[in-house]
Parts: C-alpha cells; structure tokens; sequence
C-alpha cells in the first residue's frame, strides 16, 4: 500500500487555495452540461438529479464510496491507472477532494517499425471527486493510501462535543412565557 500526501487544511481562509478554484470550475462545467441536459428535454421537471449525475459522467468523475464505521469516515475512491505521485488529496473539516492527473506521452512514431496505429484511446487525464462529508473530521489525523487502484482516504470523526450546539435549559419563567 503507497502512502499518499494529504494536504490538511484547517481554516476557513485556505479555501483560496487553487484546488479549491480548479474543483469550482469543474462544478462550474458540470452546472452548464447539466442545465443543457435540461433544456433538451424541455425543462420538465423531476430529471434534476439525473442531469447532474449524467453530467458527472461526462466530466468523468470516479465511482467512490463514503462510509464511517466505529467513528472514522473512510472515503474509497476508483483510480484505476493512476500512480501515488498523480494524486493529491486535500482535506478539510467538512469536505474532501481528489485531484488525479496523468499525463500519457504519445509519439506520432509507431511503437515498432513494422506497426501502423490506426486509432488510440490513450490520453491524458485529470479526474476531481470532492465529497462533503456528513461530520466534521480530524484533519490532523487524515491519511491516504493507495493500493490496486483504490484510493482510501481516513479520518476519525472530530470532536462531537466540541461541534455540537449545546442545550440551554429554558428556565421556568420562559416556560411560563
């Protein structure tokens, strides 16, 4: 299993970090291909959901899991292909993102010199998943591996005490109110 750096974000003014922009954009192109979806259809209503997700395909978002068991929420992610050094998880509170990028160089020679390419659909790639998460985690304690083309990314949830609003006694005479 290959470690994979987590970059840790804690505070709310490091959302100006790029991958925070880059994911916008990508929410950004979804939006569009998802209204467009709507719009052949005429705008009838009840295809919301379906539009979204049939432009998450497009945009060619990986099949992912979230699940939290015995406190800790573990985020599984399809990268079938991709290597360690082509992934960067960022994590904060409430949310987590994988950026995947693979860059595959492709020569307009032949592989051999008898051979004659006729199509390929060898390409780059650049995948993005970003997951809000049910409860707020340690981001300290965040860690990532890959193994098999399955990216695991835990975290143990934060605090609940410290996160959840606490209940004020009414007193009698606001009962009495």
């Amino acid at each position: 299993m290959s470690e994979v750096p987590v970059q840790k974000i804690t505070k709310t003014d490091e959302r100006a970090l790029p991958i925070f922009q880059e994911i916008e954009a990508v929410l950004d192109r979804i939006r569009e291909r998802a209204f467009h979806f709507a719009a052949r259809r005429g705008f009838h209503g009840g295809h919301d959901l379906d539009d979204w997700l049939a432009a998450e395909r497009v945009e060619g978002w990986p099949a992912g899991e979230l699940a939290e068991q015995d406190g800790r929420m573990r985020l599984s992610i399809a990268l079938p292909g991709y290597e360690t050094k082509d992934i960067t998880v960022t994590a904060s509170p409430g949310e987590i993102i994988v950026k995947a990028s693979r860059r595959i160089e492709r020569s307009d020679q032949p592989r051999t010199t008898n051979a004659c390419v006729h199509w390929s659909e060898f390409r780059s790639d650049d995948v993005y998943r970003r997951v809000e998460l049910p409860q707020p985690i340690d981001v300290a304690k965040c860690i990532a591996q890959l193994e098999n083309g399955m990216l695991v990314v835990e975290a143990p949830r934060s605090d609940v005490a410290a996160v959840q609003p606490v209940a004020v006694p009414i007193s009698s005479a606001a009962r009495a109110a």
